[in-house]
């Protein structure tokens, strides 16, 4: 008798030995559940009402930055914000297409909503480097080569293109296999490697032919660059041929490794 009580008790230590109980928690309440759910309702219904419906998160302002020839209203005017919109829903891409169709001067714009109530418009002016005269107006032409505006007064500093091309020899030849816009392009690339203390000087930039473009400063100095090629080594034997040649009339930097002056 004894000795079943001793084994019952020690049978007993060692189910004790073994691993707690874990006690599961127990599933949220239905209410818990119901709560949360209508207060998240609430939050969303309340969100798209502020982003929707409310006054103050509509387009009240539209602020203009980066202008220098353009006036603010006349970016204003081609943006055709839509004032009083929910400023989320606005299509700023469609802004952007507006300004970049309507405004041919303007070569970059970002289109920013200010919250709670603006629009930004940050755009980016073409600059000329060349001017094409057409009757008493000019037609003024970026680093890009692209015809962007026509004004009536040249500005200053930016060089007239001259297109001397001619129907014989090899200047016809060469307008036939390059056309009259690749050597627009030319030019452009030329006028945008002049070295800055010639550029200040330039007032025509002229085009015979591809490998036949020249410059004419002021008091009747002439600059025979030859093609765009290699022009930003055309520009450092200028600069310095100037310096040894600050005399001469004439440059000759059609070959930059073979640079020539004349006249004094």
């Amino acid at each position: 008798m004894a000795g079943t009580t001793t084994a019952a008790r020690g049978e007993r230590q060692q189910g004790s030995s073994g691993p707690p109980r874990v006690r599961r928690p127990k599933a949220p309440r239905l209410r818990t559940i119901v709560v949360l759910a209508a207060a998240s309702l609430v939050a969303a219904l309340v969100a798209v009402w502020l982003l929707y419906g409310s006054d103050w998160l509509r387009v009240h302002d539209v602020s203009v930055s980066g202008t220098r020839v353009l006036t603010p209203d006349q970016v204003r005017e081609a943006a055709d914000v839509p004032v009083g919109e929910p400023l989320v829903s606005v299509d700023t891409e469609a802004i952007e297409g507006r300004l970049l169709s309507k405004t041919p001067r303007i070569d970059t714009v970002d289109v920013i909503r200010s919250w709670p109530d603006g629009i930004e418009l940050k755009v980016a002016e073409r600059t000329p480097v060349l001017l094409v005269q057409k009757g008493q107006n000019f037609i003024e032409v970026d680093d890009d080569g692209v015809r962007f505006a026509m004004v009536s007064r040249a500005p200053k500093g930016v060089p007239l293109l001259e297109l001397a091309l001619s129907n014989r020899g090899s200047t016809a030849a060469s307008l036939r296999r390059f056309g009259e816009d690749r050597l627009v392009r030319e030019a452009v690339r030329v006028a945008g490697r002049i070295p800055a203390a010639v550029a200040r000087d330039t007032r025509v930039v002229k085009v015979r032919s591809y490998d036949d473009i020249s410059l004419e400063l002021r008091g009747g100095r002439t600059v025979a660059w030859g093609s765009g090629e290699k022009s930003e080594a055309k520009a450092r034997a200028l600069t310095a041929l100037m310096k040894a040649e600050p005399g001469a009339r004439h440059f000759d930097v059609s070959v930059p490794t073979a640079p020539a002056s004349a006249g004094s």
